[in-house]
């Protein structure tokens, strides 16, 4: 009787919200590990284990015995979509789709900033927003086009001097330098739909960050041209949450546009400055049901922890966007009672194709300043990745849950014609314009 061919390679899911990259990496596994397809690559691992000599043994993180699995290119639990997962050999190719384009479609709210760039966050400041109409922000759209500079937002994966920038944050303290503003391509960005006063259900976070956190935030987050930050930070600080108390600061965000490996986070020790958090951002229970709950960050590739970026930067920089348009006059304070009479802030919801490095959390920040007001990403869905694309090629999560007989054959198609590609074109699956220096550990959402 021949042997079932083992299947490996790279397929894509569609993540749903509220759950972290991390676990949906740990629910394929559970789906996977005894499952009639993957039973001839545990076969073969068992066997490769057994070959193994004493060195080689001790050396392993893991000994438990499951389907090695990994991700490429993290998604926060807020953002849905692409997913880009590696199987066996397959997570081996997972760091060429942190080089690809990706597309995404996020939805900005006007209005507020938050501490993590999306309302998953807390609040940090208000400002007016009557002014804001779709034509101004059509106009400010063209300043991000392109080629362009971009300042990463605080909660990321990248490192200063040594050190996560999301654990300055998450410590409340002030970074040692500025962080530096970092190239970026913007193929393709226009918006899809605009969401007058009153017309959506987009709500700013109802609770406001710490004081010492506001502090930190005029310098770090760049909310005080133009009078923006400040007027606005004089009138937020007056304000309470509804029952008198502030929330403490957010746990910190995931490891970001970074190659999770299971196996390897295993036996990884959790520690209190390990990330938890897109917007912001896990024990593995009760992950879906808090967007904050603590992720093991790991990679498929030895140099992991050297494979990072160091941020450096220069003493009070220009805006995140080297064009700025006209900066407006500054702004009132919001306790004005034509802004507290309307029907909310307006929203608009984009589409874009950046290339690996771009920030969405960021472009919803800046944009919210160019256009005189503030702004927080309220949505975040990734439609492609490299050549994988929501609605074409890409599981979708909830079959997991309707068994072996509906996931099987479209994972097991997805892998095959994977393989099939490498052994035709002797590379893995990029789907993206050429390589660039990023390295992993950095997040793009």
């Amino acid at each position: 009787m021949s042997q079932a061919k083992a299947v490996e390679g790279v397929f894509a899911i569609h993540k749903p919200p509220a759950i972290t990259s991390a676990q949906v990496v740990r629910d394929l596994q559970r789906a996977f590990n005894p499952s009639d397809l993957f039973a001839p690559w545990l076969a073969n691992e068992k066997a490769n284990r057994d070959r193994e000599n004493n060195f080689q043994k001790k050396r392993r993180r893991d000994n438990r015995l499951q389907v090695k699995i990994g991700h490429g290119g993290t998604l926060d639990p807020l953002a849905t979509g692409v997913l880009i997962i590696g199987v066996g050999k397959g997570t081996k190719h997972l760091q060429n789709f942190l080089a690809c384009t990706k597309a995404y479609e996020a939805t900005l709210l006007f209005g507020a900033a938050t501490d993590t760039y999306d309302v998953v966050g807390n609040l940090l400041s208000k400002a007016p927003y009557s002014h804001v109409t779709r034509e101004k922000v059509e106009e400010a759209l063209n300043v991000y086009r392109g080629k362009t500079m971009q300042r990463p937002p605080i909660y990321s994966a990248l490192r200063v001097q040594g050190k996560h920038l999301y654990e300055y944050a998450r410590e409340g303290k002030e970074l040692p330098v500025e962080i530096q503003e970092r190239p970026v391509t913007v193929e393709k960005l226009e918006i899809m739909e605009w969401l007058e006063p009153g017309s959506h259900d987009y709500k700013w976070p109802a609770e406001e960050a710490m004081q010492e956190d506001k502090e930190v935030a005029e310098k770090v987050f760049h909310l005080s041209p133009n009078g923006v930050g400040a007027s606005a930070k004089q009138s937020m600080d007056k304000q309470t949450s509804p029952s008198g108390t502030k929330r403490k600061r957010p746990p910190a965000y995931a490891e970001g546009d970074m190659i999770y490996d299971v196996a390897r986070a295993a036996k990884r020790p959790e520690k209190d400055s390990d990330v938890v958090m897109s917007g912001g951002l896990e024990t593995a229970e009760n992950e879906s049901r808090d967007l904050y709950a603590k992720e093991e960050p790991g990679a498929d590739t030895a140099n992991q922890e050297s494979s990072t970026t160091t941020v450096t930067a220069a003493q009070d920089p220009p805006p995140t966007i080297t064009a700025q348009p006209p900066s407006p006059d500054p702004i009132p304070s919001t306790n004005s009672a034509s802004q507290t009479t309307t029907a909310g802030p307006p929203a608009v919801k984009l589409r874009m194709t950046v290339t690996s490095g771009f920030y969405v959390r960021s472009l919803c920040h800046d944009l919210g300043k160019a256009v005189g007001s503030l702004g927080t990403m309220a949505e975040l869905v990734r439609t492609r990745q490299g050549e994988f694309e929501l609605g074409r090629n890409a599981l979708e999560y909830g079959d997991l849950e309707k068994g072996e007989s509906v996931w099987g054959p479209q994972v097991k198609a997805m892998l095959e014609g994977w393989q099939a590609k490498v052994e035709r074109d002797g590379k893995g699956m990029m789907g993206g314009k050429g390589r660039d220096d990023r390295k992993i550990g950095e997040e793009d959402d």
